[in-house]
């Protein structure tokens, strides 16, 4: 039945207002009809536990909860719910048959303007990222609040809300969360909220705890037409509604930082404090944007099972999934980790990017690449091929030592202001590994060198797949290696601390291996 409604409603006909086309998207929960001026959001008939949309009636009244909950931060969009009725045509949004299901109506916003379209061209400022926190502040100051509501800050329930994330990943163990890292991330879980306890009742007892969102991030909030909507609030479940205002504004926080842009995610947290006044979220926000990034990952999970998606989506969606859990796991060792200069070591080819663009993406710190630092000096732009014989052009020994000073520099900047960073170098010769244990000395932090290896045949078999695609910053060509592999001066435990990693399989789970030998 529900296919036969799917297919009607694909249909211009089966709509009130007139449509040159209708597109359909889908969650895991909803069809959703695009037309040329609205949205039609159909719930699909799911039941997980935390979420139960199985009969019509139930989703008749989700339809209604979402419409009423969504008005408090987008009025002017949410139009009212209507029914999909049964007409001679086939499922439709108007006609007098009878009602085979709901729908909610709102007025459809322009894609180019939601802000993780936004965010990803580069096409949004701080000014805009902090009028959104000041917004999210007001809503959570007036966000209504009760005995009933505080109740979901208590610890009992917040763990709950965690257990059942915990046991709904079991099934996608060694799929998109290992079985050692959903027992590490839950470990950590539980110590933190063992040892926090009184922070958790202190925000109860000053009135934190409110029926918020629940699902702000980045492609729930549209810019439009000088106004911020921030929409598709939860609606299915109270207890995921009701939380803690800092909870509430993690989830930005985290996606911002999943899409890259740290620098925004400490705009909005300083913009939002500032409004609000509340400074004691600070110390439970990690756990909280731990929290969002778990769910985030599962929810992606959840689309692995979903029927109605092709192979193509639901690989797009494990990729999601992963990136999402170790963002989670990242967020832990950001807490653990003092100040550090990484530095990797090792042959063209080896796979040094692909560990290093993951771990600064996991940490949240700058990484400088030697190849994209080389062109900068050069006047040229990072992906302008400059291919030259071993040690001429641009890679000879002047061009070379300049390249490094310049790497050096930018490092002591970030380790001056008290974080860590990735130097993305091949770091040949011991004598400028030196130089790196030196800086990281000079600035009291620790200095790590990653060396990166992998089999002979492999590292021939990547670079002549790399010269063929030529989407790569780097020069280094098949023809280049044995001249490097004679001269590499491989590292040993008397240069400070060395970790090696095989580059083998994916990058995502790489990081995972560097974090185990940190301590």
């Amino acid at each position: 039945m529900m296919r036969t409604m799917i297919k009607s409603l694909l249909k211009r006909e089966a709509y009130p207002e007139p449509t040159l086309s209708v597109e359909m998207v889908q969650t895991h929960v909803s069809w959703i009809f695009l037309t040329d001026t609205h949205a039609y959001k159909v719930k699909k008939p799911v039941d997980f536990g935390f979420l139960n949309f199985s009969t019509i009636d139930r989703r008749r009244f989700y339809c209604n909860e979402e419409v009423r909950l969504n008005r408090r931060l987008c009025p002017e969009i949410y139009e009212g719910v209507v029914e999909v009725r049964e007409t001679p045509a086939g499922a439709a949004f108007h006609g007098e048959g009878p009602v085979i299901d709901y729908a909610v109506r709102m007025r459809r916003l322009p894609a180019e303007r939601m802000l993780d379209r936004l965010v990803a061209k580069g096409d949004i400022s701080s000014a805009d990222m902090a009028n959104v926190a000041r917004i999210i502040a007001d809503f959570h100051r007036n966000a209504p609040t009760s005995p009933a509501i505080s109740v979901y800050g208590q610890l009992d329930r917040i763990m709950f809300n965690w257990q059942e994330n915990f046991e709904q990943m079991v099934t996608f163990e060694d799929t998109t969360l290992s079985a050692e890292e959903l027992a590490m991330i839950r470990t950590w879980a539980s110590s933190f909220a063992a040892e926090n306890a009184d922070l958790f009742d202190q925000r109860v007892a000053e009135g934190f705890i409110r029926e918020c969102d629940g699902d702000i991030h980045l492609e729930n909030i549209c810019m439009t037409d000088g106004k911020v909507c921030i929409f598709d609030c939860i609606e299915f479940n109270e207890r995921f509604r009701c939380c803690d205002t800092a909870a509430d504004v993690a989830f930005l926080l985290m996606d911002l930082d999943y899409h890259g842009r740290h620098d925004l995610a400490e705009v909005v947290i300083a913009a939002y404090r500032e409004a609000s006044g509340d400074n004691g979220m600070m110390e439970l926000i990690d756990f909280y944007k731990i929290y969002r990034a778990f769910v985030r990952g599962k929810v992606e999970s959840f689309r692995l099972n979903d029927g109605g998606i092709d192979l193509h989506e639901r690989e797009l969606a494990r990729g999601k999934a992963v990136r999402y859990f170790r963002l989670a796991r990242g967020y832990i060792e950001r807490r653990r980790l003092r100040p550090t200069l990484f530095i990797t070591c090792g042959v063209m080819g080896s796979g040094k990017s692909s560990l290093t663009g993951q771990l600064a993406f996991e940490l949240g710190i700058a990484c400088f690449n030697s190849d994209v630092i080389r062109k900068r000096l050069a006047g040229i732009r990072p992906d302008t091929p400059a291919p030259a014989d071993y040690g001429t052009g641009l890679y000879d020994r002047q061009t070379g030592t300049a390249t490094y000073a310049e790497l050096l520099r930018l490092a002591d900047t970030e380790l001056g202001a008290g974080r860590s960073v990735i130097i993305d170098a091949s770091f040949m010769r011991r004598a400028d590994r030196a130089e790196c244990s030196a800086l990281a000395g000079r600035r009291s932090a620790a200095c790590v060198i990653l060396h990166v290896v992998c089999g002979e045949s492999e590292l021939r078999r990547r670079l002549t797949e790399r010269s063929t695609s030529g989407t790569s910053v780097s020069d280094g060509r098949v023809e280049l290696l044995d001249r490097q592999l004679q001269e590499f001066e491989p590292p040993d435990t008397g240069e400070g601390r060395l970790i090696t990693v095989t580059s083998a399989g994916e990058p995502a789970f790489l990081t995972s291996a560097v974090y185990g030998r940190l301590g």
